[in-house]
């Protein structure tokens, strides 16, 4: 199930890194403040690989962010974590591109004397 919240960068912790069978990895975790009702809250979310790492490192502390994020549980020792793993990072407010409407002149509404004439014949064709 993919989320999204909107709320402000508080802190980035140390990157972590190492290898593993697989081969290198990389994750950094960081708080982000949002509404929560009348007061705020604060959630850890969790960077996983190189280039979502780098990602995380174009925004400061105090900037206001949109996340995108899967939310994943796991049991260790009959205990249950759970992992807030961003997908998408971006700032507030930004919109898409906005493509330019073509500029169309505008053409003046028809009147009574841009009407035909009424030639009498019936032109029905029933």
């Amino acid at each position: 199930m993919a989320l999204e919240i909107e709320g402000t960068l508080q802190q980035k912790l140390p990157v972590a890194s190492g290898t593993s069978a697989r081969g290198p990895w990389a994750k950094q975790e960081f708080i982000l403040e949002y509404p929560d009702g009348n007061f705020s809250a604060k959630a850890c979310f969790t960077a996983w690989g190189q280039d979502k790492v780098q990602e995380l490192a174009k925004y400061q502390v105090g900037d206001r962010i949109k996340v995108s994020f899967n939310l994943k549980s796991r049991e260790y020792n009959g205990r249950w974590y759970n992992d807030l793993q961003i997908w998408k990072i971006a700032p507030v407010g930004a919109q898409p591109a906005k493509k330019e409407a073509p500029d169309f002149q505008q053409a003046p509404a028809p009147s009574f004397e841009d009407m035909p004439a009424d030639s009498g014949a019936e032109d029905l064709p029933f």
